[in-house]
């Protein structure tokens, strides 16, 4: 596989990993500018001429990987000093590590509302994992990435196999299915956010139960029902595409990470300035 199959490999499937660019060369290197390897947690793709130099590249790249330190790392290498090889030359690696797809979102319900969501969020930088009851349910559907279809046969052991920190949607085509997995739901605090499709009568009657069979109130409030509301009370269209869409855009915000104003963006000039100084100072034989 080349760097390039990696790379589109790696980022259709949400994959952690870094791009390692060798951007510049001074004197003799292994290989010239432009050349790049792939690196994930348990895999190397191409090579950017091997040796310590490399090693020394890889192991960066994962450190990065395994901090979550994402975006662009500038990494400077005398290929005779620092990384101990003879060929004497200079090399700058900027490294562009993707962290993969954090957000995980669990689809119970392939209905019509379901199928909406499901197709609208493919864009999405999301795992999914959709369930469904109905043998013949994923029958149609196309392999896509980031997205595994169940047999949900067992409401609470599907609940109990959901990542932490998953966003939750149950829209089920039973209201039992949907009450056993919220009544399982309930028992999970750390999901990211549970919604449940349905009317407010619907919720308060489900509540009801729920408060008879000793759920907290910590619990309820968890739950989010009806869903895709954005605000802005009661959607008066009812189409499949219309409440998919609200959902998806809800999701949106309840997925969203504000960044930190103090937030750095890209290299650090401070990081910068040795390394043009360092190209001055080569001499070149």
């Amino acid at each position: 596989m080349t760097w390039h199959a990696a790379l589109h490999h790696c980022q259709q499937n949400g994959l952690p990993h870094v791009l390692a660019t060798q951007v510049s060369a001074l004197g003799s290197t292994p290989r010239e500018p432009g050349a790049r390897m792939v690196i994930t947690p348990s895999s190397v793709i191409d090579t950017l001429g091997g040796g310590t130099f490399e090693w020394q590249t890889i192991d960066t790249a994962r450190r990065h990987l395994a901090e979550g330190n994402a975006g662009f790392h500038l990494e400077a290498f005398s290929l005779g000093g620092r990384s101990g090889q003879c060929c004497g030359g200079f090399v700058n690696v900027m490294l562009e590590v993707f962290p993969g797809a954090r957000t995980h979102l669990a689809v119970f319900g392939a209905g019509h509302v379901g199928q909406a969501i499901v197709a609208l969020s493919h864009p999405l930088p999301w795992h999914r994992h959709w369930f469904d009851s109905r043998p013949e349910s994923f029958a149609s559907v196309e392999p896509a990435p980031r997205l595994a279809t169940h047999r949900l046969n067992d409401p609470a052991a599907a609940v109990r196999s959901l990542p932490s920190g998953c966003h939750v949607l149950v829209l089920t085509h039973s209201h039992d299915e949907d009450y056993a997995l919220v009544d399982a739901l309930c028992e999970r605090d750390d999901l990211g956010s549970v919604g449940l499709i349905g009317s407010q009568s619907k919720w308060s009657s489900f509540k009801r139960r729920l408060q008879r069979t000793g759920k907290s109130e910590a619990a309820l409030r968890r739950m989010r029902c009806p869903i895709g509301t954005l605000g802005q009370g009661k959607l008066q269209d009812k189409t499949p595409y219309a409440i998919g869409l609200c959902t998806v855009a809800e999701l949106l915000t309840l997925t969203d990470a504000p960044a930190s104003i103090d937030d750095h963006r890209g290299l650090e000039s401070a990081a910068l300035k040795p390394l043009f100084d360092d190209f001055q100072e080569f001499d070149l034989p």
